[in-house]
């Protein structure tokens, strides 16, 4: 059972990604009837830690407090990528999943798992920047350069900054139930679930240029999705001519209008069947795929598995 947790903490820590450890597991939510975790924020380097921004963060608790959790998180930090890491430390991961806790990391956490030998025949997510490096210093693992998360449990780890608040849901999810991890993303207002094979920056994609030139027409895709566009009528909208908004779409997005809206599709699909009894078809008419035979082969063919087991996966075998 997920009730102890604890971040473990080295010098130059990022407070975001520490803070997205503290915000799924270390709040009470006892209110809304959620569970309440054990939390704790543990110190590898002595009671008081710098983090990247200049500020400094102080606890009473050093590595003995690892030694109870049934997961210990480790948040990324400035030059995890490079630096070396408390033997102790190393020590304690090691214990801790001998004895069948979890260890789960954010971004550049990932190192320090990779370091303790966690990682040695399993695969792992980091973020794009990192992966290079991270196969280059530990070649036994296998690094998924483009995914947000990935799970070889007990070790969980995640790419860069949000993608750690989708681990973390997908662990309480997978430990505790939909309803527990759809509640705790609803107070922190995120998505609800985001699988961790999609591809880095898919589900809402941001431009690579400050220069936001097809910003508006994303918003009225995304509002739109049941509805069948050309790049003729998406370039129309945007007062372009339709090869130069192809073009301009692929600079900022990464992918082209037809690959975006359809991945758009299956996100909104997942939400759905995760959380309405609605009908595949009438899923398959509010996601644009017109039939639920269409809606089954999309599906299967960007998540690798059909509508109706991702239902039951979610929801339990009376939701198919």
């Amino acid at each position: 059972m997920l009730k102890n947790v604890a971040a473990v903490l080295l010098d130059g820590v990022h407070p975001f990604e520490l803070g997205v450890v503290c915000e799924v597991f270390g709040i009470d939510r006892s209110d809304d009837g959620l569970p309440v975790y054990d939390f704790a924020v543990v110190s590898a380097e002595g009671p008081e830690l710098g983090t990247h921004c200049g500020f400094t963060v102080s606890t009473p608790y050093g590595l003995e407090r690892l030694e109870e959790a049934d997961l210990i998180a480790v948040p990324a930090g400035e030059t995890y990528a490079e630096r070396e890491y408390p033997p102790e430390l190393l020590a304690a991961l090691r214990r801790a999943v001998d004895r069948g806790s979890r260890v789960l990391s954010v971004c550049s956490g990932v190192f320090v798992l990779a370091a303790a030998g966690l990682l040695d025949g399993r695969r792992c997510a980091v973020h794009w920047h990192h992966a290079e490096q991270l196969s280059r210093r530990f070649p036994r693992l296998t690094v998924e350069p483009d995914v947000l998360y990935v799970d070889e449990d007990p070790v969980i780890t995640s790419a860069g900054t949000a993608a750690g608040i989708d681990a973390c849901l997908h662990l309480v999810r997978k430990e505790q139930g939909p309803e527990v991890a759809n509640k705790i993303a609803r107070r922190m207002v995120v998505p609800p679930h985001r699988d961790g094979g999609q591809a880095q920056f898919i589900e809402r994609p941001l431009p690579k240029a400050p220069c936001d030139t097809v910003g508006e027409v994303l918003a009225w895709m995304e509002a739109h999705l049941d509805q069948e566009v050309t790049v003729e009528q998406l370039a129309a909208r945007a007062h372009m001519a339709p090869r130069t908004f192809a073009r301009r779409f692929q600079q900022e997005t990464g992918t082209t209008p037809y690959r975006w809206i359809l991945r758009q599709r299956v996100l909104l699909a997942q939400e759905l069947l995760e959380g309405t009894d609605e009908t595949m078809d009438a899923i398959a008419w509010r996601t644009g795929f017109g039939t639920a035979a269409a809606l089954r082969h999309q599906f299967l063919r960007a998540l690798g598995t059909t509508p109706n087991a991702y239902r039951r996966a979610f929801r339990g075998p009376q939701a198919a």
